[in-house]
């Protein structure tokens, strides 16, 4: 292989958007991912607002349209109590989005166009290629990562190796920065079901007491369902993933009319568990982007806009430090990358620990319901923070929890 620059290991949507960066700017880049794509991947599939900006930029958000891709107009989630809670992305807050719609989109069919879009631009995307380990020089440095592919092993060095790889991220593993949390420990079951009933332009949560599940058009006729639950029940799943996913749908009473002639359209695969975390996003010779880096909980489903943002915000840190001959000096660079992107997803990691604390506590998630259900003015600034367009402060604020919580 021809040498490069920058090697990113995964192509996803942080690895994608990473790549196309550098790549229009004329940096070498490699993307190496051992799927093929396209391929099915277990996620939500929402892309908040914001995430069109970027989509935009990368040439991708057209051709994602013409897919048959879904436009949300929101966010509905139903407390255990009943209530509705209704937020719409467009809201008197005085905050505004690239766009008003969010969009749902098969990740099979997103991740391919926006891999495709960096090989336009000239980065190199290798296929079916295993990633082991990473390769250390002198003074511990990164400078390639071990591969197997078809049984046979290899190796690809650059100057600086980038671990886009995901939750159970190989570099951020072989690199001692990958840690799990305790809490909370969830698995997800995704899958696809044609023909379900009432199915809008709203994205739906349902939370209940063992656990919670998100609907929503994906286009094309297909609806996405992705149910959550404790990873202590894995035992009760793994010897028939659908059979509990329609027991656990057809046991809601508000559910099951709505899947009755509903039919599953792909397999149901599981996922998790959740609440990964790293101490720092970087090591010498190499970072960490995307889900790789941070993954809390899938309750607000809008991991996407984060790779993309972070893949735009890695970008100009790589091509700073590819300017620099300073081992210290690129460490540097790589330290102001970490304090940035952690002042960028602070609040938001902020508010998604509070999420997942309230959705996993029936009576918070009851007493929030009650008060965000009849103020449509404080659910429409919840669902804008989700959507990414809205500043995380605007709902960690003390006004705001008093408020939503009745204090």
């Amino acid at each position: 292989m021809a040498n490069v620059d920058v090697l990113i290991v995964g192509g996803g949507p942080a690895g994608a958007s990473l790549a196309f960066a550098l790549a229009r700017d004329g940096v070498r880049v490699r993307v190496v991912d051992r799927a093929r794509f396209p391929r099915p991947k277990p996620c939500a599939e929402y892309l908040s607002p914001e995430a069109s900006r970027i989509l935009a930029d990368m040439g991708a958000l057209e051709r994602i349209e013409e897919t048959g891709a879904a436009a949300l107009a929101g966010i509905h989630v139903r407390a255990p109590n009943g209530r509705v809670i209704k937020g719409d992305f467009v809201a008197g807050h005085g905050f505004r989005g690239f766009r008003d719609r969010g969009l749902s989109v098969r990740r099979e069919t997103l991740d391919a166009i926006l891999l495709d879009r960096a090989r336009a631009v000239g980065a190199d995307v290798v296929e079916g290629i295993r990633v082991t380990d990473v390769i250390r020089g002198n003074s511990d440095r990164v400078v390639g990562v071990q591969t197997l592919v078809n049984g046979e092993r290899g190796e690809s060095r650059a100057p600086i190796v980038i671990g886009a790889d995901g939750l159970r991220s190989v570099i951020a593993k072989r690199l001692g920065l990958a840690q799990t949390q305790r809490w909370p420990r969830r698995l997800a079951l995704v899958t696809h079901y044609e023909r379900v009933g009432d199915v809008g332009e709203h994205g739906e949560m349902h939370v209940e007491r063992d656990g919670y599940v998100g609907i929503a058009d994906v286009g094309n006729g297909l609806t996405t369902v992705a149910l959550v639950i404790p990873a202590s029940r894995s035992a009760e799943i793994s010897g028939d993933r659908a059979g509990f996913l329609h027991r656990w749908l057809m046991s809601k009473t508000h559910l099951a009319p709505r899947f009755k002639n509903a039919e599953r359209a792909t397999p149901v695969v599981a996922t998790g568990p959740f609440a990964s975390h790293t101490r720092r996003a970087w090591a010498p010779g190499a970072a960490l982007v995307g889900d790789a880096a941070d993954f809390f909980d899938p309750f607000t489903g809008e991991g996407i806009y984060s790779a993309l943002r972070g893949g735009e915000m890695l970008a100009s840190t790589v091509r700073s430090a590819l300017t620099l001959t300073s081992e210290r000096d690129v460490d540097d660079v790589f330290r102001e990358y970490d304090r940035a992107r952690r002042k960028e997803f602070g609040g938001k990691w902020i508010v998604e620990k509070v999420i997942g604390a309230v959705v996993g506590t029936v009576p918070l998630i009851n007493r929030a319901a009650k008060s965000l259900s009849a103020r449509k003015d404080l659910a429409d600034l919840l669902i804008g923070v989700t959507g990414d367009f809205v500043p995380a402060r605007e709902v960690i604020r003390v006004g705001y929890v008093w408020r939503v919580f009745g204090l």
